[in-house]
């Protein structure tokens, strides 16, 4: 899904109170799995109204079961529940339907049972469930059930935890109208002076993502070439004064999807088709194989299209886990853009979206309050700062292993077609990369806000120089951010960007470079989340100018001297690698310094001498 943010606060202050119902409910159906739903709705878009006959398919997942209850608003009507052509006794309240049945079924028992109804939907739940409006004065309806709207018009089992199997959708409605919906177009047929739509899906698919749009639709298709002589239906229903202008623009979906399947896996519904259906809602949204859209512009396209990977295919487990559904449909923009398929510039795009993270100094994307619909689909944190996390992850674990963990994730046959957590992800991700990621996990996914730098620099006349990084974080949850910095150096016509382990604040790095270096750039490709950084640059003494060392090379003892009585802060070896071997800390005010050095390996080695307003970097042979 993705919305404007002017139509988002519309809805937000009327939903927050149902929102937090239904999070806090106990969850529908712990008893049974859906197998296949028969939904058979009589709509028409002038009329806010809907007449409805759903028969579930059914497996019991424990024994003893004398009952089932389904999710189903109090404002429609339940006109009769019928099982094996017997009426049953229910219970319709707190938009909880339960049904009981006449005799105990054990476990592992497939049965069925339907369901007739009617009434005018509520307008409490989801981003407007039910809705009708006219466009160009003709009537439109359609739906929008995430997250907990599914109920307001048809009974289901709308809990994060169980995808049936397989779909019939039969819309019955005005023949001067169109219907779409998930799946394959079946027929249309007229009876009785009105249009039967059937349209079929046989994949797994949740609640909130069954679907249908009504209105006089133009209808036309784009293809995208998969193989040789293959290619997927991508099925436009679009406004008939819009056809032009989407005959223009639906097109890039076809560049986006050959990324999309490049990077990760085929389009998972391959089979079937992909589609998209313009409605009147500001935004989009992923319905699985046809997504909502309120226009076809690239960005909302790339968004809802990778979704059909990252939120449908595999779907978020629990609300708490949004961030695996649209952080990833979020990033997906970006590695269009970083691909050439839409045309912005990657690194302003990144910038933008960092400053939007670091706008406030908390949150975390992991989402700690789910009665809160404005917590689950906060734009700052599920959506911006989600896929600037996948921006960061695969700055620390490389490209290849990254995109492999990607797959790898849309591999996994525990997760395909089913749901996922953070863990899951985690857990590919590792995999493929060979790294413990639990810091990384605990600091940008569980943990708020980010760091801030100061990086301070300095190089000596003999181009020897060091790099100090300072980090503070503008959330107390995190300890520390450890990341890989790079930062660019550049001068007398030269750059090179060096990379630092950062692991603690206040680390510094030797570096030795052939130029002179006039400024210094930090991350200049966009990989970190944090506030721009502070850049300051220290004079650092040459050794011809204050500082002689001896001898060097050195065997055991190292004799420091200068020409002017001197206190050292502190003595710091370093390795070419940047690693910290040895230190002496704060001396006695003297012009001539010993440093037992016996214990080194013998190989090349950084000295920087600390004083309180200078730091001299040198470099040593040990013998």
């Amino acid at each position: 899904m993705k919305t404007k943010f002017i139509f988002l606060i519309a809805f937000l202050s009327a939903l927050k109170l149902s929102y937090a119902q239904d999070a806090v409910k106990k969850s529908t159906g712990t008893n049974y799995n859906i197998t296949y739903h028969y939904l058979q709705f009589e709509v028409d878009p002038a009329i806010y109204f809907i007449k409805g006959r759903v028969t579930t398919y059914f497996k019991t997942s424990v024994d003893q079961v004398n009952h089932i209850d389904f999710d189903l608003s109090t404002a429609l009507t339940v006109d009769s529940v019928v099982y094996h052509s017997q009426k049953l006794i229910f219970n319709h309240s707190n938009d909880l339907l339960v049904i009981n049945l006449p005799y105990i079924l054990n476990i592992n028992t497939l049965d069925s049972i339907s369901i007739q109804y009617h009434g005018m939907p509520s307008k409490s739940d989801g981003f407007g469930a039910f809705a009708t409006n006219t466009h160009k004065g003709t009537p439109i309806m359609w739906t929008l059930s995430e997250p907990f709207g599914a109920k307001d018009w048809w009974p289901c089992k709308q809990a994060l935890n169980d995808k049936v199997d397989s779909i019939d959708i039969v819309i019955i409605h005005p023949v001067e109208y169109k219907a779409a919906s998930n799946g394959v177009l079946v027929s249309e047929v007229i009876k009785d002076g009105k249009m039967y739509t059937h349209w079929k899906h046989r994949h797994p698919i949740e609640a909130y993502l069954v679907a249908f749009a009504l209105t006089n639709y133009a209808v036309y298709s784009d293809y995208v070439p998969v193989g040789v002589n293959d290619s997927i239906q991508v099925l436009n229903y679009v406004y008939p004064e819009n056809l032009m202008t989407a005959k223009e623009q639906t097109p890039s979906t076809i560049p986006v999807m050959q990324l999309y399947n490049r990077l990760f896996m085929n389009y998972p519904f391959a089979d079937e088709k992909y589609g998209h259906a313009q409605f009147g809602w500001g935004g989009g949204m992923e319905h699985q194989t046809m997504s909502f859209m309120w226009s076809f512009d690239i960005n909302l396209i790339a968004h809802e299209l990778s979704h059909q990977w990252f939120g449908d295919y595999i779907t978020c487990s629990g609300w708490k886990n949004i961030w695996l559904n649209e952080g990833f449909a979020t990033y997906c923009e970006s590695l269009c853009i970083e691909n050439g398929i839409i045309s912005d510039n990657w690194n302003s795009w990144k910038k933008n979206e960092i400053d939007l993270i670091t706008s406030e100094p908390n949150g975390s994307v992991y989402v700690d309050d789910t009665t809160s619909v404005y917590r689950i689909f906060d734009s700052r944190l599920s959506y911006t700062k989600g896929g600037m996390v996948l921006h960061m992850l695969r700055w620390e674990v490389g490209d290849s292993a990254f995109f492999r963990g990607m797959r790898a994730y849309l591999h996994d046959e525990k997760l395909a077609n089913a749901f996922a957590t953070t863990e899951d992800f985690q857990k590919h991700m590792e995999q493929e990369s060979g790294m413990d990621l639990n810091k990384f996990f605990h600091d940008w996914i569980y943990g708020q806000g980010f760091p801030e730098y100061t990086i301070t620099w300095g190089q000596d006349n003999l181009n020897f120089g060091i790099v100090k990084i300072d980090q503070k974080q503008s959330d107390p949850s995190v300890d520390f951010f450890e990341l890989k910095i790079p930062i660019r150096f550049v001068g007398e016509g030269k750059d090179t960007v060096l990379f630092f382990n950062n692991t603690i604040s206040g680390q510094e790095f030797p570096w030795e470079l052939d130029f002179k270096v006039s400024s210094i750039y930090f991350d200049p490709d966009v990989w970190i989340v944090c506030k721009p950084a502070i850049i300051q640059q220290l004079k650092l003494a040459s050794e011809k100018e204050t500082i002689l060392i001896s001898p060097n090379p050195v065997k055991d003892i190292l004799t420091v001297r200068t020409y002017h009585n001197s206190v050292f802060e502190s003595v710091v070896f370093y390795n070419l690698s940047g690693q910290k071997v040895k230190e002496f800390g704060k001396t006695e005010s003297s012009k001539s310094f010993n440093f037992d050095l016996t214990d080194l390996k013998v190989g090349s080695y950084f000295i920087v001498l600390n004083e309180k307003k200078n730091e001299t970097v040198m470099k040593i042979v040990k013998n």
